[in-house]
């Protein structure tokens, strides 16, 4: 029964919220208005439980001594500041000028921004592996990348103005057909995945 249950669960919410999405009707509209309000409170309990659990890893790892043990107290203290501001005014912590949103922009954000700037690395590394005329196919996407480059700088228009326009061009049709193509596959394997899920075919998040 362990099984069975969760799966007939699983059966009835994915048909109903398929039924949805092809009968507008009003009562089936406020279950599943009702069904999305739920989905939301259990994410937010998860985000709950994640928190509690990040917090109990790294007082593990304090107490253990074990590598780079002293970055979980800074961990730890940011997490307990940034929940007091948080909790401290409620809704009103998330108005312009509150202590919580001066060191999410201040603090939090430009260190996303920055871990984000380094990824840059990577793909300049990844790039030049990528880039190189080993095959036909490496060489038109050598000349596509040079191309676009050239088109989305100021040195490229005062080489050729043609630049911007072709860049344009490989932007719109080859570049956009390309990028249909892999959400078509990626959204037919979405479908599949969630059919599968639906039938009781997959069951390896089950385990």
């Amino acid at each position: 029964m362990r099984l069975q249950i969760p799966l007939a669960i699983i059966l009835v919410m994915g048909i109903f919220t398929l039924v949805t999405a092809f009968i507008p009707a009003k009562p089936i509209a406020d279950v599943n208005q009702l069904l999305r309000n739920w989905y939301i409170g259990i994410i937010t309990f998860f985000i709950f439980l994640g928190t509690f659990n990040l917090a109990r890893v790294n007082i593990n790892k304090i107490k253990r001594r074990r590598r780079d043990w002293g970055y979980s107290f800074i961990l730890l203290g940011c997490l307990a500041l940034m929940l007091f501001l948080g909790f401290y005014k409620g809704r009103a912590s998330t108005e312009e000028g509150q202590p919580f949103m001066y060191l999410y922009f201040n603090v939090q954000f430009p260190l996303g921004a920055t871990m984000y700037s380094l990824l840059a690395f990577f793909v300049t590394s990844a790039s030049f592996r990528a880039f190189r005329a080993r095959n036909k196919e490496a060489l038109c996407l050598l000349l596509a990348a040079v191309i676009i480059m050239l088109g989305r700088v100021p040195v490229g228009t005062a080489i050729w103005k043609g630049f911007p326009s072709v860049t344009e061009w490989i932007m719109n049709y080859p570049n956009a057909a390309a990028k249909r193509g892999i959400s078509l596959g990626i959204d037919l394997g979405l479908i599949s995945m969630a059919l599968r899920m639906i039938l009781g075919i997959e069951r390896s998040y089950m385990q």
